[in-house]
């Protein structure tokens, strides 16, 4: 029997409404409702083209998904997730990466079922961080100030670089994953039921300091806006809180003491290609770099406009030097533990993919990011495995 509600889950998580599905598949949105719903059962030429549409099997939509089987919508709040965006929540949108986000916890509990894991270094700072914010006097701007410079520390952050940004969040234990999000949204992270933390960066012409600064700002939101509604907030308080991230991932990622041993050797502060040595070390945008020096009090606010005019007339408002030639940090985490757990012989990927989910590779590269190609390498028949193992024996030497 047709499950309807696989339907609506797929539907959901690709942001589809029933009419942009129905003018899909070239039916009515009342037989979608009916589809999905348990009314009727679409015929097989309706269910091949649901199957090209979500990259799954046919036996996909008669059996329980993976979401029904872990029982794991209520661990995910929509109005918990936080937008680095240039527009306030759209509910549709928000719905949409919900349910992704609901895929990617189910899929994080399948994968991590039979490994044990250690405690999340994250939780340990978040708690740190409400602590001190709920039992200080400090002005907000000096609480965001420490909060950053604590998890720089707990992070082990490098004290003078932000190379290995990525490898030291993920090993936290934030789960980052790239999507493509649109255009009008850099990121979002949210703190499921649960207490598991994510992060997800949109993939549309990001340049590495571009993502260092969505990684920070996603991390501000994460440590400093736990379990806020965000989905509530008005115009005004949303700017707050974005500056707020903002203010967070500046100090974050520029360490007040190193960073102003670096202005020191800056000659024209108002010349943007002085930074560039500095952009190269911190891995960090020309912007963010002005900003921050102007926030630490080491450029005056006409300097800072001056700054800013240049970086305007040079067109790096648009890009920047060094934008393709930093290299762009990709998240790692789930594919090592992936790699783990079939090295183990934990879990049959390949059994998981075809028989447990019920899907097709690229469903799996729309869910995590991951290209298609890492997971093909484990569709493989065995024989094929065991004859690229073949070695030519060595010929005896007499």
């Amino acid at each position: 029997m047709f499950v309807g509600e696989n339907l609506t889950n797929l539907r959901i998580m690709h942001g589809y409404s029933r009419k942009q599905l129905s003018e899909l598949l070239g039916v009515t949105e009342q037989a979608v409702w009916q589809y999905e719903n348990a009314y009727t059962s679409p015929k097989v030429p309706i269910v091949n083209e649901l199957k090209r549409i979500f990259s799954v099997k046919s036996k996909y939509f008669y059996a329980k998904d993976m979401l029904a089987e872990h029982n794991n919508s209520a661990n995910i709040n929509v109005m918990n997730i936080a937008y680095r965006s240039k527009v306030l929540n759209v509910i549709s949108k928000t719905q949409t990466e919900a349910k992704h986000v609901e895929y990617l916890d189910t899929f994080i509990n399948y994968i991590t079922a039979q490994i044990s894991l250690p405690t999340l270094n994250i939780i340990k700072l978040r708690e740190e961080a409400i602590a001190y914010m709920n039992h200080s006097d400090d002005d907000r701007s000096t609480q965001i100030h420490y909060v950053a410079q604590l998890a720089r520390q707990r992070l082990n952050l490098e004290p003078s670089t932000n190379e290995n940004l990525m490898f030291w969040i993920e090993k936290s234990g934030v789960y980052v994953f790239e999507k493509a999000i649109g255009e009008e949204i850099d990121a979002y992270s949210l703190w499921t039921r649960n207490d598991r933390p994510f992060i997800i960066l949109g993939n549309i012409k990001r340049s590495a300091v571009r993502r260092n600064f969505d990684i920070a700002h996603e991390l501000g939101h994460l440590l400093l806006h736990y379990r806020l509604e965000f989905a509530n907030l008005d115009r005004k308080e949303h700017k707050l809180i974005e500056n707020e991230a903002n203010l967070f991932a500046g100090a974050f990622l520029l360490p007040e003491e190193e960073f102003s041993s670096d202005m020191n050797d800056i000659s024209y502060k108002t010349n943007p290609d002085q930074y560039l040595d500095l952009k190269k070390k911190w891995k960090t945008s020309l912007q963010v770099l002005g900003y921050r020096a102007a926030h630490l009090g080491m450029m005056e606010a006409k300097d800072h406009r001056n700054f800013y005019a240049a970086m305007h007339r040079r067109g790096y408002l648009e890009k920047e030097p060094f934008d393709h030639t930093i290299p762009l940090q990709k998240p790692m985490r789930i594919k090592t533990i992936i790699d783990l757990i079939s090295k183990k012989g934990l879990v049959d990927i390949r059994y998981m993919i075809e028989e447990d989910w019920k899907v097709e590779t690229s469903f799996f590269h729309h869910m995590t990011g991951i290209s298609t190609d890492f997971f093909n390498k484990y569709m493989m028949s065995k024989r094929e495995t065991n004859t690229q193992n073949v070695r030519e024996m060595p010929t005896r030497s007499s």
